[in-house]
């Protein structure tokens, strides 16, 4: 599986001294963006393209709390993805250690940042999408674009 790490940083905490909600939901952002950088589709490669990741639902289930300066693991998997690309389901795990303590779930699709509208990738990054670890409760999605 994909993973990077991080610290769980001051601005990361909330007035209960552990790892607030939106900061699972930026930690989740970063490691999609990140892996998709490490595929050859960094920020600069998605303008020159002019299409976009656009999230539509973030869902988190929380499992165990995060404090100040903690060591996280970031995971990365697929579960679900359309035939044609279009639409996808990333999922982040954030581990202490081995201990899982958040799972993220965003739904999403690439927009078309000219049309603004949803569109099927180009080749490589549809490649670099479905090349992801699957979860074990994969899914096939409807495809976003008229047809699919």
């Amino acid at each position: 599986m994909y993973s990077t790490t991080c610290i769980a940083g001051w601005a990361d905490m909330d007035y209960n001294g552990h790892m607030k909600n939106t900061a699972f939901l930026d930690k989740a952002a970063d490691v999609r963006l990140l892996y998709f950088k490490e595929q050859g589709f960094a920020v600069t490669e998605f303008a020159r393209l002019r299409i976009g990741p656009v999230v539509v639902r973030d869902e988190i289930d929380y499992r165990k709390e995060v404090n100040l300066h903690e060591e996280l693991t970031l995971g990365l998997a697929l579960a679900g993805v359309s035939d044609d690309g279009s639409r996808w389901l990333l999922q982040s795990d954030v581990l202490r250690q081995t201990k899982l303590c958040a799972r993220v779930r965003a739904s999403g699709a690439w927009l078309d940042l000219d049309a603004r509208k949803l569109v099927a990738p180009p080749p490589a990054l549809y490649a670099a999408l479905i090349q992801l670890d699957r979860t074990a409760d994969y899914a096939s999605l409807r495809g976003a674009v008229r047809g699919n």
